[in-house]
């Protein structure tokens, strides 16, 4: 991607201004479905949408340190689904040349107030030429709030049962309250299913259920079922469907470019079989529209099962936000909430799909374990490996890492955001949490 000058504002003739094309900014430190919830609301109000991405050096200068890169963070808006182009260096208090040379009429944001270093509105120019849409932030999440989770060491985010949940039987409050939570949160997982207009149903949502409700570790030797929650667009004629699972905490660089290179390794594949022949081009498109050759189903980790290999607080996200982290990924078609961590024969062969023509690994596990958990995809021969990358130690460990290094400067960050509770004794509780893994997993 060809950066545009940080220094200096673009400078060629302004192209017309389109309804249809809108733009966002922001930082999307470790992309989370906090910023995609404001993408694809953004993406609903229009046609195009072109997320602009801010320096590190805007970032430290205005609101503080970034956990990411500009290129992770760069590679993060790349891989979400309603984004139709990523801006590098877009200034930190949006300019009305900026987003007119882009030919975006309109800039979208959240309801809340977003100021610079000077505690200025960073909207205030665009704003001022009615140029400015807003649409609702998502509720109970931040960069900020995840930070505070990784820095004070709670674990009051976990979900026991995510279906449950969803049909108000667990959480929080009385009955009607659980409802209405379970609903919203359902309304959201649909509304992060949809595809790239933002406007369709897109990805297939599934749950996986061991048959007696025990501990998902163990129930791949019961067996197990599956339930439908959202029905998507499925696979397509000729498509391969191919199975990749995980975590995904604090879904960042290392598991997107994963997912990319799962994509690039089964287009390689197809373009030797003559996917992309125009004779075959033609043909697809002779019944409706192109698409691409493979069909990426993401199997999710339980809260339990995360926590019972990582231990501390680990997942930072619980298994409703890794969720919507991986649906608004251009690179994946379908979910399985609650996948178990060893995928046997049974669950890989019972999958709604079919079973797959592929599982494919990283080269890196964040979870350690002993046994081999993809003995049944290599007894079935499909059992296949991406090989190393430039992000392949990026995990929620590298990155909670990260800011622990630079603790001082989030503990400030995050006690100008309002938090007044003890970091020094959850950091302390932290280090004897981290210890008690370490021995945890040496005994194993």
């Amino acid at each position: 991607m060809a950066a545009t000058d940080p220094k200096n504002p673009p400078g060629d003739p302004a192209p017309e201004l389109l309804e249809g094309r809108l733009w966002v900014d922001g930082c999307f430190d470790f992309f989370h479905h906090g910023h995609a919830g404001a993408v694809v609301q953004a993406r609903q109000l229009g046609d195009e949408l072109y997320v602009g991405v801010h320096s590190d050096e805007a970032i430290l200068e205005n609101k503080g340190p970034t956990v990411m890169t500009l290129r992770e963070r760069l590679l993060a808006t790349d891989a979400c689904r309603w984004v139709t182009k990523s801006i590098p260096y877009a200034p930190y208090v949006t300019q009305l040349d900026w987003i007119s040379h882009f030919g975006c009429k309109y800039v979208v944001h959240g309801d809340d107030i977003t100021s610079d270093g000077s505690g200025e509105d960073c909207y205030r120019f665009v704003k001022a030429a009615n140029r400015f849409k807003v649409v609702k932030r998502t509720p109970s999440i931040s960069t900020t709030d995840l930070v505070g989770r990784m820095l004070l060491c709670t674990r009051t985010h976990f979900i026991k049962s995510l279906e449950k949940m969803l049909a108000g039987e667990e959480g929080h409050g009385t009955d009607a309250e659980r409802k209405a939570t379970g609903e919203a949160m359902k309304e959201r997982i649909q509304l992060y299913a949809t595809d790239e207009t933002a406007k369709n149903p897109g990805a297939d949502v599934w749950f996986w259920s061991d048959k007696d409700g025990s501990d998902k570790e163990n129930a791949p030797k019961k067996g197990g079922f599956f339930k439908e929650l959202f029905k998507g667009k499925g696979p397509k004629p000729g498509q391969r469907v191919v199975y990749v699972d995980g975590g995904f905490d604090l879904f960042s660089s290392g598991h997107i470019e994963f997912l990319r290179l799962v994509t690039q390794a089964e287009e390689d594949l197809a373009r030797k079989d003559g996917w992309y022949s125009q004779q075959a081009i033609n043909e697809r498109k002779g019944k409706g529209a192109d698409y691409g050759p493979v069909f990426v189903v993401a199997g999710i980790h339980d809260d339990k099962v995360i926590n019972s290999w990582k231990g501390v607080n680990y997942p930072i996200m619980n298994i409703f936000e890794r969720g919507l982290c991986v649906l608004q990924c251009r690179y994946i078609h379908a979910v399985v909430f609650g996948a178990p961590f060893t995928p046997t024969v049974e669950y890989l062969t019972s999958l709604p799909w079919g079973t797959p023509d592929a599982v494919y690994h990283g080269p890196t596990s964040f979870m350690p374990h002993t046994d081999d958990v993809y003995t049944a995809p290599k007894k079935l021969g499909i059992y296949r490996e991406i090989g190393r990358h430039e992000f392949e130690d990026v995990n929620a460990g590298t990155i909670v890492q990260r800011i622990m290094k630079s603790r001082n400067l989030y503990e400030a960050r995050q006690k100008a955001k309002g938090m007044k509770a003890d970091i020094e004794a959850a950091h302390r509780q932290r280090e004897v949490l981290e210890e008690e893994q370490r021995k945890k997993e040496a005994s194993r």
